[in-house]
Formats: structure tokens, sequence, C-alpha cells
């Protein structure tokens, strides 16, 4: 057909713009939020409890619990809880226990469940430890600086704010499945995040940090009304939001610590993921494609360059898009210890990685989460099928 060649050439060159657009705005948003600064508070705070649920002993999981222990706050309370008494997780706690005798510490040890989210479980039983008013609930893998209770609790003085909420970058261990993760997180998931911010979205809701009062969690029908949601952080925002109350993205930049073992613990895990994405928007997770701005513009440039009158065009926006990936790719690690280069021949790796994820996930509702087996249904619902 006489048209077939121009119209290729077209349709590659409107996906080299989508590329290029994506990746420019995105890197917009992360450099902005690069430059935002996470300031301690200076004013007395509330006193505040930590909620630390734990299972097993991930790599650096001392590191990570330690710099809880070590906040430059007034006055606080961690609470650390597992299901199991077995868990090696408590070996690590006594040994905070003895290292910081002067912090109030509590443990609790329970397997009851609440509903099919066992990490909401676990919370559950630990709330009834927690001494203070000012509730803050974060992930075993994440470690914090000094000042870090002081500046995600700083926004609560404002009452219409109902829950704190952070980004987090992650370091992973050595393991190339660990690196491809990490970069799963760090120059996919996370421009995301900002560039919704950027456009003001409000939303986003991360298990590193939920910083909210007790009655904020009290009037949104308490952690049973999230037991059964596989993402209960973003489900807990749903509610809080219902109230009329504002949903804060901190400053502070959490680092968590990003182990995978192996090939299927990775995927595994980035299922699980976009797994979330589906259930929780639908319609919108079919439009993600125009975010793997690098594979969107390899095939723009396969169909683009076709037509001579539009290669240098479409050759401009192709190494555009790259080198706005590229730089994503160098920005978490710009205040990192990981030599500068070490894993750029993954980026290409890691965007086919995404792509493939993202198709399989349109034929899955299964998903594996610490060796179970659940059911995802309609607005993010599990079921435990093992």
């Amino acid at each position: 057909m006489p048209f077939a060649h121009p119209l290729t050439a077209i349709i590659g060159l409107a996906s080299l713009v989508a590329a290029a657009g994506y990746a420019l705005v995105a890197l917009f948003a992360v450099l902005v939020w690069h430059r935002r600064l996470a300031l301690p508070h200076l004013y007395p705070m509330p006193a505040v409890t930590v909620l630390k649920p734990l299972c097993g002993a991930e790599p650096g999981l001392y590191a990570n619990l330690r710099s809880f222990c070590e906040q430059s706050y007034p006055e606080y309370q961690i609470v650390f809880g597992v299901r199991d008494a077995d868990d090696p997780a408590l070996a690590v706690v006594a040994r905070l226990v003895a290292d910081f005798p002067s912090l109030p510490i509590d443990v609790v040890v329970n397997p009851q469940l609440h509903g099919s989210n066992f990490k909401v479980s676990n919370l559950i039983n630990m709330l009834a430890r927690a001494r203070h008013d000012v509730l803050t609930i974060s992930d075993s893998d994440a470690w914090v600086g000094t000042d870090y209770l002081r500046t995600v609790t700083a926004p609560l003085l404002d009452h219409k704010v109902g829950l704190v909420t952070s980004i987090y970058r992650d370091v992973p261990t050595e393991s190339i499945w660990s690196r491809l993760g990490a970069m799963y997180i760090n120059e996919w998931y996370m421009p995301s995040v900002l560039l919704a911010w950027l456009f003001g979205y409000q939303g986003y809701v991360s298990g590193q940090t939920m910083c909210l009062r007790r009655e904020t969690l009290q009037a949104s029908g308490g952690l049973q009304a999230t037991a059964d949601y596989l993402a209960d952080d973003h489900r807990l925002g749903e509610l809080v939001n219902a109230l009329g109350l504002r949903i804060v993205l901190s400053a502070y930049v959490v680092r968590a610590e990003h182990h995978e073992a192996s090939w299927n613990s990775l995927v595994g895990h980035e299922l699980r993921w976009m797994r979330t994405i589906r259930a929780l928007k639908p319609v919108s997770y079919c439009f993600l494609f125009f975010s793997f701005s690098l594979p969107l513009s390899i095939l723009g440039i396969v169909l683009g360059a076709s037509d001579p009158a539009l290669s240098i065009l479409a050759w401009g926006l192709f190494l555009t898009t790259l080198a706005a990936r590229l730089v994503l790719h160098f920005v978490p690690w710009l205040r990192g210890a990981r030599p500068f280069w070490a894993d750029l021949w993954l980026v290409p790796v890691q965007d086919l990685l995404i792509v493939w994820i993202w198709l399989r996930a349109f034929f899955i509702s299964r998903i594996s989460w610490r060796g179970r087996e659940f059911d995802v249904g309609s607005g993010g619902v599990m079921r435990r099928l093992t």
C-alpha cells in the first residue's frame, strides 16, 4: 500500500515524541525533587512510637534497625514485632536491646491473623504496645539518618495533614539480581512517583514511612481496614484522604536495602509490584508502556528512521531520550557509594525486563509473597491460596 511506509514512519515519530517527552519530564521531576532540603524541625515535637514489623533476618537488618535507635529526637519508643517465636530477626532485636538499654524498646511475638496481609496482622498485634499518639510505621529494610523522625513528624503540626510518607532510594546487595531490582525502583518507579507529585498527585503512600496520629488511624477504620489489601499502604492513604486530610510527601529520602537472592526472587517481586499497580489502576496500567522510554524509543527509531525526510528528527529524539534515561540512571548514585559506571550495562537489560514484566502481569492474578501464594482481586484485595 502506498501509504504504509509514511504511516509507519509517522507512528515511529509519535513513539519517539512520547518517549522523549516522558523521559525529559520524569528527569525534570527528579531534579526538582533533589533540590529540596530535608531540614530537621527545630521545635519540640510530640512523643512518637515507631512500629517496625519484621520477618526474617535479611542482609543489613542490624544496621537498618540500629539507625532508628539513634534518632536525635526528644522522646520515642520502638516496637518490633514478629509472628513466629523462632524468627531469626529476634536475635537482632535482642542485640539492639542490649546496645541501647535506655531506649524504650518493646518486642511483640504474636501469630494471630487479622486478614490475608500478614504484615498488617503483625502491625495490629504490635499496636497494643504503642505508648504514644504519633505513630511512625516503617519497613524493616529502611536505613535513616538521625534527623529522620524530626523531619517526617514535622508536617503533622498542621492538623490538616493526616499522613506523612516518603520516597526511598534502593541500595542493592552485590548480586546482579539485587542490582536489577534496585534499578526498577530507582530508575522507573521513583521517577514515576515524582512525576505524579510534580503534577499535584497526593495519593502516593509508601510503607517505608507512614507517619500519622493515632486518632487519624482510628477515624479511618484502623489497620483492620487494610488487613486484606495487597497495597495496604495505598489503602491507608485512600482512607485518610476520605477523612478530608492531606497526605504530605516528606522531603526525607529513606535508604532501603535491596536484596534479591535469585532470578525467581527478582521476577516474583517485580510481578507482585506490577500486579499491585494493575489492581489499583486497571485503566492507567494499560498506558504504562509510555513510561518505558528507552524500549519505546527503540521501537520509534526502527519505524521512524525508515523515512529519510524524518530520519534526522527521529535520531534527534532518540538521542534525547537516551541521554535523559542515562541521567536517570546516574542520579540515584550521585550521593551513593557505588562506582559511577558500575551498572551502566544493565540499563537496557532492566528496561527490557520491565516491559516483559508489565506484559506478563496482564495475564496473572496470583502472586507469591514470602513463600505463600495469594490471588489478587479487584481493588487489590487478596485471598490466601497456600
